[in-house]
This record gives structure tokens, sequence and C-alpha cells, in this order.
């Protein structure tokens, strides 16, 4: 996967924006105006995705590619390699489930009206 796949996966969920509200080289996704992914564009081979703090350690001692959240709360999120061994349907669960824990984390009326974009 790379970054213009990673923006085109983003993109097409439901209610979801791109900004660049750190400056010029960090692109951020959001649902519901809350962040979900950073990519660096510098880099353009990794990003940061909000995960399950359980489910975090688990993938970080699984694979080298996912670590601790770079600049970020290292108990929800990762930061991830996108050019190791990854498959591109383990980054997109891993972008999915930002996506559903940022979206859930929503006022109800909110997710409701998102969640309807989407079907």
């Amino acid at each position: 996967m790379n970054i213009e796949e990673l923006r085109d996966y983003c993109l097409r969920k439901p209610g979801v924006e791109e900004s660049f509200p750190f400056g010029e080289t960090t692109l951020v996704f959001k649902v519901g105006g809350k962040i979900f992914l950073l990519a660096g564009l510098q880099e353009g081979n990794q990003f940061n995705a909000k995960c399950d703090p359980d489910r975090a350690v688990e993938l970080r001692e699984q694979y080298d590619e996912v670590q601790p959240g770079y600049h970020m709360n290292k108990k929800h999120w990762n930061t991830i390699d996108m050019t190791g061994r990854l498959t591109a349907r383990q980054l997109h669960e891993i972008i999915d489930h930002s996506y559903e824990l940022v979206l859930k984390s929503l006022p109800k009326k909110l997710q409701l009206d998102l969640q309807s974009k989407g079907a």
C-alpha cells in the first residue's frame, strides 16, 4: 500500500474528512471532527492509527512494522510501516479498527447519521 492508496481507502469511509492541521507534511483523516489516522507525507510509508490498548500490544509483539505511536499517546496509537510484511488486508483491518474506535466515541445521533450516509 502506498500513500495514495491509503488516502483513497480512508476517504471511502462515511463522513471522513482530510486536512493538514499540523502543517503541509502531515495528512490527517477525521470522522465526526475526531482524528483516526495521520500520515506523514515526507516519509510516505508510515501512518499512525488509533488502536484498542490490548490489541495495540498484540500487534506490536507480532509485527516489527507496528510500533508505539510516534508523537502520540503510545497506549492508544500505533505507527504502522506500510513497506513491511503486513498485507493490504491487514493494513485495511488496522485502518478499519481505528475508524470504528473513533466512530463509536461519537454521539449516537452523529454515528447514525454517518452510518446512513455509508449505506
